[in-house]
C-alpha cells in the first residue's frame, strides 16, 4: 500500500458508522439483564486457602502470625471493639482461656462501659463452665451498668439454671434496689411463682407497686391474689390502690375492675356504690368506658332509680361535650343548673354556675380585686392569690397589668414565694435585666437567703457573664449571716471547678478552711487535688497526700478523734487507690484501737451511790508518746496474764500427779489427799488486779 493513502483511510474510518439495518433485533438486551448476568457470572471471592498443620511447629507458627496480625490491627485503631472481639474469639477457639480474657480486659481497658464486651467476656466464661469467674464479671458489670437490664437478666438466668436460687433471689433483690423496669419486677415475680413462693410473690407485688403505682400493676395484684383465692386481699388492693394513686392519677378502670369483682361475689349494692362514688370523682371525660358499665350494671341488676341516675349521667355527659364545643351557650348552662337542681344537688348547681361565670373574664378579673381588698396585707397575706392574679392577666396578654400586681404585692408584703413567681415570670419571657433588678430587690429584702444568691449567680453564668458571676458569690460568701452557708460555698467551688480555674478553686477551699476546719471540706478539699491535675497524675496524687496529711495534723492539734478516725478512713481509700503499699502501710499503722472505758456521771439529786457508765474510746499510736503510763499498763497486763498461765500449769501438774498415785493405789485411804486445794479463783480475790482494769486510761 502506498504510504500516502494511510491518512486518507484514517479520515474515513474516524467518521460515525453508518447502520445499514435500522429494524429491532429479534432478541432484545436490557441493561438490567446485563448488570445481573455480570453478577451472576462473576467468580467466586478469593477466599484464603487452608493450611494443614500436622506438628507442633506448625501450630505454633500459625498462632503466632495470626497473633501479630491481631496486634497490628488494634494497634492501628484501638477503639474498634470489633477487633478485640474477634481476637478474643480466636483465642477462645484456641483453647488459649487466659489470652482470651487477657484480650478482654485490654479491651476493657479501653472502653470500660461497652455492654457488648461484657456480654461476650460473660459468655465464653459459661460456655467454658467457668461459674466463678461469670459471676464475677457479672458483679463488676452491674456494679459498673447498674441501668443496663440486659446483665441483671443473663445473671438470674445463670443462677437459676446453676439450680442457686438462693442466689438469684439476691441478685434479683439488688437489682430491685435500683428501682427498674416494670419488667423487671415481673421477671422476680414469675421466678417466685415458678417455685410456689407465694407470700415472696405478695411481697414483690407490694413493693412493684409502691415503685411503680400504674393502674395496670395493681390490677395483675389484683389478678395473682384471685388466683390464689384471696378475695379479701383482692378488696384490700383495691382500697389500697384508689387511696395511692389520688383523684389526680385514677383510672376509671380500677373502678370497673371493682365493680365487676364485686358483682361477681353477687355483692350488688357495693359494686353499685362503687359506680356512683367513681363517677363522683372523674371527670365526664375520662369516665366514659364507666359509664357504659354502670349502664349495663343498672339494666341487668337495678330497678327504676338506678336507669334513672343512669339517665342523669349521659345528659351530664352530653352538656359537658355541648360545652366544650361552645362555652359561651348560656342556655345549656342554664339547663345543665335546672337538671342539678331537680336532682337536688346544691354542691353541683354552685359548681355549673361557678364554671359559667369563669367563661366572663372581666367579671374574673373583678373577683380577683375584690379578693385582694378584702385580704390585710399589712398583717397577712396570700402570694397564691397574688400569683393567680397576675398568671390570669398574662393569659389575657397584659403584660404590664400582670408586672405591676406583682410590684404592688412586694411593695406591700415582700415574701420569698413572691419573689420567686415574679422572677420565674420575667424569665419565661427571657426579660434577664427585670431579672436582675428583682434579684437585688431579693437580696435586700433577704440578704441571709443562699437560694436567692445561687440562682442570681446561675443567672449570670447562663448569660455567660462569669465575672459577673464570680462577683456576686463573693458578695454571698462576706455577708456576716446566711442561713445555709454550706449549700453557698459548693456552689462557688463547683462554678470554680467547672470553669477549669483550679488555682482559684484551691484559694476558696483554703478560704473556707479558715472559717471552718470540718473533716468533709477536708476530705473534699483533697478529692479535688486528685481530680485538679489529670495529665500530671503523680503530682495530683502528692498534693492530695499532703492536703491529708496537714488536715491530720490540724485534728491532731484540736484534740478531735471522731474526726480523725473520718479523716483516715477516707485517707486509707485514698492510698488504696492511687498509693503504693508504703504510704498503705504509714496510714495503717494511724488507725487507732477502739477500748472500752468507764467514766463516772454527775450524781443525780436524791440519788445515793456513784452511778458509772462505759463507751467507747480510740487510742492513737501517736499519741501513745503522748501517754507514758500506757505502755507500763500493757506491761502489767502482760505480766499478770504470765503469772496467771504459770499457776494454771502448776496446779494442773498437781493434779496428774495426784491422778497417777491413786491410779498406782486405789485401796490405800491414806494416800488420798486431805489438804483443801487452793482454788484457782483465788487469784481474783479484792487484793489481786483486775486485768479488765490494767487496760483503763489512768
Amino acid at each position: 500500500m502506498d504510504p500516502s493513502q494511510v491518512p486518507n483511510l484514517y479520515k474515513q474510518q474516524r467518521g460515525p458508522p453508518k447502520i445499514k439495518n435500522k429494524t429491532p433485533a429479534p432478541i432484545q438486551i436490557t441493561a438490567e439483564q446485563i448488570l445481573r448476568e455480570a453478577k451472576e457470572r462473576q467468580e467466586a471471592a478469593r477466599k484464603e486457602p487452608r493450611q494443614k498443620i500436622s506438628d507442633l511447629e506448625e501450630l505454633s507458627e500459625y498462632r503466632l502470625r495470626k497473633r501479630k496480625e491481631f496486634e497490628d490491627s488494634i494497634r492501628r485503631n484501638r477503639l474498634n471493639i470489633g477487633s478485640w472481639l474477634k481476637y478474643a474469639t480466636w483465642e477462645e477457639s484456641q483453647k488459649e482461656l487466659n489470652r482470651a480474657r487477657s484480650v478482654y480486659e485490654r479491651a476493657l481497658d479501653v472502653d470500660s462501659r461497652n455492654v457488648t464486651l461484657y456480654i461476650k467476656y460473660t459468655e465464653m466464661e459459661m460456655k467454658n463452665r467457668n461459674v466463678n469467674h461469670a459471676r464475677n464479671l457479672f458483679d463488676r458489670a452491674v456494679t459498673l451498668l447498674p441501668r443496663v437490664d440486659q446483665f441483671w437478666y443473663k445473671y438470674t438466668y445463670m443462677e437459676e439454671m446453676l439450680g442457686n436460687i438462693a442466689g438469684a433471689r439476691q441478685i434479683f433483690e439488688r437489682w430491685m434496689q435500683w428501682e427498674p423496669d416494670e419488667s423487671a419486677w415481673n421477671a422476680y415475680i414469675k421466678m417466685e411463682r415458678r417455685y410456689n413462693e407465694i407470700d415472696r410473690a405478695r411481697a414483690i407485688y407490694e413493693r412493684f407497686v409502691n415503685v411503680h403505682p400504674e393502674p395496670k400493676n395493681w390490677l395483675k395484684w389484683v389478678k395473682f391474689e384471685e388466683e390464689q383465692h384471696n378475695l379479701e386481699k383482692c378488696r384490700e388492693i383495691y382500697s389500697q390502690a384508689i387511696g395511692a394513686l389520688g383523684d389526680d392519677h385514677i383510672d376509671q378502670k380500677i373502678f370497673i375492675s371493682f365493680a365487676k369483682f364485686e358483682t361477681k361475689l353477687k355483692e350488688f349494692e357495693r359494686a353499685r356504690i362503687l359506680y356512683k362514688y367513681a363517677l363522683e370523682k372523674l371527670p365526664r371525660l375520662k369516665s366514659e368506658a364507666l359509664y357504659n358499665a354502670y349502664t349495663q350494671f343498672e339494666k341487668q341488676y337495678g330497678d327504676k332509680e338506678g336507669i334513672e341516675d343512669v339517665v342523669i349521667g349521659k345528659r351530664r355527659v352530653q352538656y359537658d361535650e355541648e360545652l366544650k364545643s361552645n362555652p359561651k351557650n348560656y342556655d345549656i348552662w342554664f339547663d345543665y343548673a335546672r337538671l342539678e337542681e331537680n336532682v337536688g344537688d346544691t354542691m353541683k348547681v354552685r359548681e355549673i354556675y361557678e364554671r359559667a361565670i369563669s367563661q366572663d373574664y372581666e367579671r374574673t378579673r373583678q373577683i380577683y380585686q375584690e379578693c385582694l381588698k378584702i385580704i390585710p396585707h399589712k398583717k397577712f397575706t396570700f402570694a397564691k392569690i397574688w400569683l393567680l392574679y397576675a398568671q390570669f392577666e398574662v393569659r389575657q396578654l397584659d403584660l404590664t397589668t400582670a408586672r405591676k400586681t406583682l410590684g404592688n404585692a412586694i411593695g406591700l408584703c415582700p415574701k420569698d414565694r413572691l419573689f420567686k413567681g415574679y422572677i420565674e415570670l420575667e424569665l419565661q419571657l427571657r426579660e434577664f435585666d427585670r431579672c436582675r433588678i428583682l434579684y437585688t430587690k431579693y437580696l435586700e429584702h433577704n440578704p441571709a437567703n443562699c437560694y436567692a444568691w445561687i440562682k442570681f449567680a446561675e443567672l449570670e453564668r447562663m448569660l455567660g457573664d462569669y465575672d459577673r458571676c464570680r462577683a456576686i458569690f463573693e458578695l454571698a460568701v462576706d455577708q456576716p449571716i446566711l442561713d445555709m452557708p454550706e449549700l453557698l460555698w459548693k456552689a462557688y467551688i463547683d462554678f470554680e471547678f467547672s470553669e477549669e480555674e483550679y488555682e482559684k478553686t484551691r484559694q476558696l477551699y483554703r478560704r473556707l478552711l479558715d472559717k471552718t476546719g470540718h473533716v468533709k471540706v477536708w476530705i473534699s478539699y483533697a478529692q479535688f487535688e486528685l481530680n485538679a491535675d489529670v495529665e500530671n497524675r503523680e503530682a495530683a496524687v502528692e498534693r492530695s497526700r499532703k492536703v491529708f496529711e496537714t488536715a491530720y495534723k490540724s485534728m491532731k492539734e484540736k484534740g478531735l478523734k471522731e474526726e480523725r478516725v473520718l479523716l483516715l478512713e477516707s485517707w486509707k481509700d485514698f492510698e488504696s487507690n492511687n498509693g503504693t503499699q508504703k504510704t498503705l502501710s504509714i496510714v495503717e499503722s494511724k488507725l487507732p484501737k477502739v477500748v472500752k472505758k468507764r467514766r463516772k456521771l454527775d450524781e443525780a439529786e436524791g440519788q445515793a451511790g456513784v452511778a458509772w457508765e462505759e463507751y467507747y474510746d480510740y487510742i492513737f499510736p501517736d499519741d501513745q508518746a503522748q501517754q507514758p503510763n500506757f505502755k507500763l499498763l500493757e506491761r502489767a497486763y502482760a505480766w499478770r496474764q504470765q503469772q496467771l498461765q504459770q499457776k494454771n500449769d502448776e496446779e494442773s501438774e498437781q493434779v496428774d500427779q495426784q491422778t497417777q498415785n491413786k491410779s498406782e493405789t486405789p485401796s490405800s485411804p491414806e494416800i488420798s489427799s486431805t489438804q483443801p486445794k487452793e482454788s484457782p479463783r483465788s487469784s481474783s480475790g479484792p487484793n489481786s488486779p483486775d486485768s479488765a482494769n490494767l487496760l483503763k486510761s489512768p
